[in-house]
């Protein structure tokens, strides 16, 4: 399979440095490279582009809202200098995020996400919504963490603050947001506030004893608040 290619970055270097990452590639076909986001938002309703490498900090429109504006068919990867942008990216169902400067390697990692997804919606119905979101990126650290749903037992908002507690670490996430942020941002098919310093994973629960959830070692109290809400959604299954 060739994925049809766009790159959009107001950097000439950076275009450059693209350009050869994309020649290197052997399933994708560079068929556009904008140095700005109005110029490729006018040629795109000419073209069929599966993915487009973007930039997001450019004059006159931006990447994330040049990403608003294109068909769900086209698949968006951000590269950037600004690790902020992360979260936004993710709303916009991109499909990786690349922090500059990266290496080909990375490059091509994200490259190859692109492709299984283009190779998995053709086997696919094209009706059939996409796949869930999998995972959050939290800043902790100075870095991006990505935290896998599957992995997730609680989070515990503590002022400014949240602790992201998972199965695979042996101490918990922390990082500079509040919890009510993080809940805005997490499936609520998967997740649930029931404190107003707690945030669980409902498949997670190993017990419910009285007002406590019991995830693991660790009991966590319902709310008052919450309470209610809570019951009658572990009450339906």
């Amino acid at each position: 399979m060739i994925l049809n290619c766009w790159i959009v970055d107001d950097e000439p270097l950076a275009l450059s440095l693209l350009e050869s990452y994309v020649q290197k590639t052997s399933f994708l076909r560079l068929t556009g490279k904008y140095s700005n986001a109005l110029t490729a938002m006018k040629s795109i309703a000419e073209e069929k582009v599966d993915l487009i490498f973007l930039d997001i900090q450019m004059p006159e429109v931006n990447g994330m809202e040049f990403a608003r504006t294109i068909s769900s068919r086209t698949r968006v990867i951000f590269t950037t200098a600004f690790s902020e942008y992360a979260v936004e990216g993710y709303r916009v169902s991109a499909l990786d995020y690349l922090l500059k400067p990266f290496s080909f390697n990375d490059f091509l990692t994200a490259a190859r996400k692109a492709l299984s997804w283009f190779e998995m919606t053709e086997t696919k119905p094209m009706a059939e919504p996409i796949q869930e979101k999998r995972a959050i990126f939290v800043k902790s650290e100075y870095k991006l963490i990505q935290v896998l749903y599957d992995e997730i037992l609680y989070i515990e908002g503590l002022k400014d603050y949240v602790k992201i507690f998972t199965e695979n670490e042996s101490r918990p996430i922390l990082s500079l947001r509040s919890l009510k942020s993080l809940e805005e941002e997490l499936s609520s098919d998967r997740f649930m506030r029931v404190h107003r310093s707690y945030i669980i994973q409902r498949n997670k629960i190993s017990s419910i004893n009285k007002n406590r959830i019991v995830i693991g070692k660790k009991q966590i109290p319902v709310g008052e608040t919450y309470r209610k809400h809570f019951m009658a959604t572990i009450e339906k299954g």
